[in-house]
């Protein structure tokens, strides 16, 4: 594959799970190994105790199950990411799968790092990319400050790591009213920022793009959604392509 044309994926919700099986190998298929090198990364996690392990655990059990070989990586936070160990299984890994908790946190990790710098690279030359929920938002080209919206604060902005520069991802969208409030629910649709698609990814639900001339398509047993900057939802399902650009 050309420069950064690996297969990618930003998932609503389920990763390791049963849910994201055909996702899942679609995106290992797609890479043309015979046994592809998966490099676990939980670092969105990482500010929760117990959470990058369990996360870990359920990744070997899910991708061995998929004829992959899984490579649980220990980097939770900044301090991991220049650690020689962590540096060569990255440069060994076919996929980078990213699993969720924090955004924020994951792109104040991986911002301007040796880790990032061997991922890019890996991806140069075809690895894949994968990330989900907190994951799938430091994959897009904005991603929203849940410390933020915790605390109570309008929702805000920052730039992330733009692996899809295009699109702004909403994960678990068919709940995520439910789980902020009506209220902020549409002041977080409202502030979206500028040049970027809003995209809502439901749970157990994937946004995909498999070739580097390929489209983004819906893989899972939900929808995704395109947000207009009216407020206008047009939802996509299985196997259908969704106009995010390039």
């Amino acid at each position: 594959m050309n420069a950064h044309h690996g297969p990618i994926a930003l998932l609503g919700s389920g990763e390791y799970t049963s849910a994201m099986d055909v996702t899942d190998r679609l995106l290992l298929s797609a890479l043309g190994v015979a046994r592809p090198r998966v490099a676990l990364i939980p670092a969105a996690s990482g500010l929760e105790p117990g959470m990058p392990e369990r996360w870990n655990r359920m990744g070997v059990e899910h991708f061995t199950a998929l004829g992959a070989e899984p490579l649980p990586m220990p980097l939770v936070s900044r301090a991991d990411t220049d650690r020689p160990d962590i540096l060569a299984q990255l440069g060994a890994a076919d996929l980078f799968y990213f699993s969720g908790g924090n955004p924020e946190h994951l792109v104040e990790t991986l911002r301007d790092t040796l880790a990032w710098a061997i991922i890019a690279e890996r991806r140069a030359g075809g690895a894949g990319i994968a990330g989900c929920s907190a994951g799938a938002m430091m994959m897009s080209g904005y991603t929203l400050r849940v410390r933020s919206i915790v605390a109570g604060q309008p929702p805000r902005w920052i730039a992330a790591m733009g692996v899809a520069p295009q699109i702004a991802v909403m994960p678990h969208f068919d709940r995520m009213a439910g789980f902020v409030g009506a209220e902020v629910f549409r002041a977080i649709m409202g502030s979206a920022p500028e040049g970027v698609h809003l995209v809502g990814v439901d749970e157990d639900t994937a946004l995909i793009k498999l070739r580097p001339d390929g489209p983004w398509e819906v893989s899972g047993r939900q929808s995704v959604v395109l947000i207009g900057r009216d407020g206008s939802r047009t939802a996509y399902r299985a196997g259908e392509a969704v106009p995010v650009g390039a």
